[in-house]
Formats: C-alpha cells, structure tokens, sequence
C-alpha cells in the first residue's frame, strides 16, 4: 500500500457520496487505502462550532504511520485543510472549497504540501474568487469547471484529476 487517503464528505451527505466513492475508486486503483469517516451524527448538531468535532474524528482516522494524503469536498475540504496544519501530510486533494464558514472563527487554511482543489465557476455556496486567490498565493493546482457547488457534471474529471494527483506524488 503506498499510504492512506482520509476522504472526508461534505454537510448533507454521506461516506457513500457519489464523489467520495469515486475518489475511493481511485484510491483502489492505484494502490493506496482509504478511509471514510461518516461525520452524519455530528453533522445532525447543526452547530457550526461543531467543526472542531469533526477535525477531531478526522484525526482520530489518520493511520500511526505510512503515507497521509486529505480529501474532501465542501465542508469535507475545510476541515481536511484545517486538519492538515495538525498532522504530517503529504497532500490535499480539495473539492467546492468554502475559504470561511458563516459563524466560525477561523478562515480556510492549510498545510505547505501539495494541493490540488477543483472549484465551480457557479458555485452557489462558496464564492470562486477566494478559491482562486487562495490557490494563487499557495500556487496550488486549481481547476476551475463549469459547475455548480455540487460539481455533479464533473464527478469523472474530479475522479481523473484525484488518479493524476495521487501518481505525482509517487
């Protein structure tokens, strides 16, 4: 195995999403192993200040040693950026990343590793100009796509750029 991939899943969904079971494809394919924490019951607290909680089951998720690599989508995103400034990371996969959540004291952030975000020119929830100044000043891989915050119509292509992603870093 070449290391573990922690797919994290957005509000409203679930470890069996579309796009984080074809980043799990993926993951499979190419031979790494990955997890799916199912933050749901978290998630049904409607509290924003419930993000710490979910940084936390990630973490709980990261395996003692090998190879980590983040993923997530939306709120998924957030917290794997987050979570990567408190563990050794090897790189961020990022989908419909929010650069702030309403009501949360802290911004977007994330660790100094490889990094790789797929964004909706229409995403509805989370504004495209933050994205892209955040991947400029991290000169971070972005791939902006005509879609919407759910990035539907682009599940493949996040899945192909995910396989491309995961083989550049050996």
């Amino acid at each position: 195995m070449k290391g573990s991939v922690i797919l994290s899943h957005g509000l409203e969904s679930g470890p069996q999403a579309t796009k984080v079971s074809a980043l799990a494809q993926v993951c499979d394919a190419l031979g790494w192993g990955s997890v799916r924490p199912d933050y749901r019951d978290i998630d049904a607290r409607r509290d924003v200040r419930e993000i710490d909680a979910r940084i936390a089951y990630l973490l709980e998720h990261v395996p003692n040693q090998g190879r980590v690599v983040l993923a997530g989508s939306s709120m998924g995103a957030f917290i794997s950026g987050l979570a990567s400034l408190r563990i050794a990371c090897d790189g961020l996969f990022l989908l419909a990343v929010p650069i702030a959540v309403k009501g949360y004291s802290l911004a977007f952030d994330a660790a100094a590793v490889p990094s790789a975000l797929v964004h909706g020119w229409r995403d509805e929830l989370c504004a495209v100009e933050p994205v892209i100044e955040f991947a400029r000043t991290r000169a971070a891989t972005l791939h902006l796509v005509d879609d919407d915050h759910r990035l539907g119509a682009h599940v493949e292509l996040c899945a192909q750029l995910f396989g491309q992603f995961l083989g550049g870093l050996g």
